[in-house]
C-alpha cells in the first residue's frame, strides 16, 4: 500500500473515498442536511455514512465517520476508526482512501495511528488460500493534515503497522510450515535486511549451557528447539546504563505434551508462538525508528510434542538457572522455557525485562479478552509499561504477584513444581516465572486472551492481532 501525508484540502482531493470525522455535537457540514435529518448522521463511534458523489468534492465518495464526543477522542480510537472504515470501503472494491484529520488532532501521535490503523485494518488472513482473487486491498491511503512536516509521522505508522503484520503472519503459520528451525530462519532473515545482530543458540548450545527446562519440553518432538537473540545497539545510547530484554514464549505448536489437550480447538494452538512473534515484530521495528536504549529480542522456540522420549509428568529438570522443577503438568510448557530464557537474558546483560506470552487460560477466565493480564516485580518499570499500554491502546489489566502464592508451588522433591494448583492460575504461572527474573526489574504478560480473535472486529481481521508489539516500542522509544 501506497502512503501519503499531504497538505491538501479535503474538498479538493481526487480519491476513490475521502474519510472525515463526525463528532457528536458538531455543527452540521453543509450540503449534508438532509441525512442529518434523517438521523443518519449523528457521531456516534462506529457510525459510518457512505455517501456518493457530494456536491463540492471531488471524491467519489465521502465517509462521515463517528467519533465520538472530541474531548474524549484519543488516537486509539482513531486507529480503531480508520481500520473499520478501510475495512468497509475495501470490501466495495474501493482502492484509494484519504483521510481529513482535524486541526485540533493533526498532531504526529494521531497521524502515525491512522497510518497504522488503514495497513492493520487492510491486512488479511489468508495467505495460502489457493485463490485470492475474491481479497480486496487498498492500492494507497493519504492522510490530509492542516500542517506540514507529518511524513515523519507518516512512516513512523507505516514502520509500527507493517511490524504488526508481520508478527501476524508468524502467529498465521500452520505449525507443519513453521517450526522452531523455520522461525529462526524468519527472524535471521528480518535481521539481516533491517540491521540487527542476530544469533541462534542450536539444541547442542543449550545443552552445554544447562537449558534443562526448554530442553525437557522439546524432548518429544522431532523438530529441535532454538533460542533466537536479536541485538540492537544504538548508535548514541540515551538510556543510561539500561539494557531492554523482550522475551517471547515460541511455542510452534502445544498438543500439551504428555498431558494432551482436547481435540477441540487444538488447531489454535499454532498461535503458542504470538508472544515470540510480537517480540520479532517489535524488533523489526526498533530497528527502523532507533530508540536510545539497547534492546536484546530474546525467543525460546519449541514444539511440545507427545512421544517416547517427551517429558513424563513426575520428571525433574534442573533450569538454566540450577534451580529444580517437578514437573506435575507438561502443559505448562510455556512457563519452563520462558524461564531459562530469564535466565538467560540476565546473563547477557538485559537489566529490565519485559516477557510476553499466551501462557494460560486462567488469564482469559479472569480478564477475558479484552485486557492482557500484567504481572510484575518492579513498580517503577510496571508504572513504564502500563504508560506504554496507554499510549497505544492495547488495553492492560494489572494483577497480584503476592509471595503468598509461592506457597502453592512448593515441591516435596525439588525447588518448586510447574503449576500451582486449580485456583489463580495465571498469578502462580506469573510467580514462578518471577523466581527466575528475580532480582532484575520484570513485567510478565499473559497475553492469552488478546493474541487471536475467534471472530473479527469491524477494524481487525479474524485471527492473530500482534498484541503486544505497539507497547514493547513504545516502551523503547520512551525509555529515556
Amino acid at each position: 500500500m501506497e502512503i501519503r501525508s499531504e497538505k491538501t484540502a479535503a474538498a479538493g482531493m481526487e480519491t476513490g473515498a475521502l474519510i472525515v470525522l463526525e463528532f457528536e455535537g458538531q455543527p452540521r457540514r453543509a450540503g449534508f442536511e438532509e441525512f442529518y435529518d434523517a438521523g443518519e448522521i449523528t457521531g456516534k463511534p462506529g457510525e459510518t455514512t457512505v455517501i456518493h458523489r457530494p456536491a463540492g468534492y471531488r471524491a467519489a465518495r465521502v465517509v462521515l465517520a463517528g467519533a465520538g464526543k472530541p474531548e474524549k477522542f484519543q488516537s486509539a480510537d482513531l486507529r480503531k476508526l480508520v481500520g473499520t472504515t478501510v475495512r468497509i470501503l475495501k470490501g466495495k472494491s474501493v482502492k484509494n482512501v484519504a483521510l481529513e484529520i482535524p486541526a485540533q488532532f493533526c498532531t504526529a501521535r494521531f497521524v502515525s495511528a491512522a497510518v497504522e490503523g488503514a495497513l492493520l485494518g487492510d491486512f488479511e488472513c489468508d495467505q495460502l488460500k489457493s485463490d485470492r482473487s475474491g481479497t480486496k486491498f487498498l492500492d494507497s491511503f493519504t492522510v490530509l493534515a492542516e500542517h506540514d512536516g507529518l511524513e515523519a509521522a507518516a512512516a513512523e505508522g507505516r514502520i509500527l503497522g507493517e511490524a504488526q503484520n508481520f508478527a501476524r503472519e508468524l502467529a498465521n503459520e500452520p505449525p507443519n510450515r513453521l517450526t522452531p528451525t523455520v522461525l529462526a530462519e524468519r527472524a535471521r532473515a528480518m535481521a539481516s535486511q533491517c540491521g540487527l545482530a542476530c544469533e541462534i543458540l542450536d539444541q547442542d548450545r543449550m545443552r552445554e549451557l544447562g537449558m534443562g527446562a526448554l530442553l525437557a519440553v522439546a524432548m518429544g518432538s522431532a523438530e529441535p528447539p532454538a533460542m533466537i537473540i536479536l541485538r540492537y545497539t544504538p548508535e548514541q545510547p540515551k538510556g543510561g546504563s539500561a539494557h531492554l530484554g523482550l522475551i517471547g514464549k515460541g511455542v510452534t505448536f502445544d498438543t500439551g505434551g504428555i498431558s494432551i489437550k482436547p481435540a477441540e480447538g487444538m488447531e489454535k494452538m499454532k498461535f503458542d508462538m504470538a508472544g515470540a512473534a510480537g517480540v520479532i515484530g517489535a524488533m523489526q521495528a526498533i530497528a527502523k525508528l532507533k530508540p536510545g536504549i539497547p534492546v536484546t529480542g530474546i525467543v525460546p522456540t519449541v514444539e511440545n510434542m507427545p512421544g517416547g522420549r517427551a517429558q513424563r509428568p513426575g520428571d525433574i529438570v534442573t533450569t538454566l538457572s540450577g534451580k529444580t522443577v517437578e514437573v506435575l503438568n507438561t502443559d505448562a510448557e510455556g512457563r519452563m522455557i520462558l524461564a531459562d530464557a530469564l535466565t538467560y537474558a540476565g546473563r547477557i546483560g538485559c537489566t529490565h525485562l519485559v516477557d510476553a506470552a499466551t501462557l494460560t487460560g486462567a488469564v482469559v477466565v479472569a480478564l477475558g479478552t479484552i485486557n492482557t493480564g500484567v504481572f510484575s516485580n518492579n513498580e517503577e518499570l510496571a508504572g513504564r509499561w502500563m504508560s506504554a499500554g496507554a499510549t497505544e491502546g492495547e488495553k492492560m489489566w494489572r494483577m497480584p504477584l503476592d509471595d503468598d502464592y509461592k506457597e502453592l508451588l512448593k515441591s516435596n522433591v525439588a525447588d518448586l513444581h510447574n503449576i500451582g494448583g486449580r485456583y489463580g492460575g495465571a498469578i502462580t504461572a506469573a510467580v514462578f516465572l518471577k523466581e527466575f527474573a528475580d532480582p532484575a526489574p520484570w513485567v510478565h504478560l499473559d497475553i492469552a486472551g488478546t493474541a487471536w480473535l475467534d471472530d473479527a472486529k469491524p477494524f481487525l481481521a479474524k485471527g492473530p492481532t500482534g498484541t503486544p508489539l505497539r507497547s514493547f516500542v513504545r516502551l523503547a522509544l520512551d525509555w529515556s
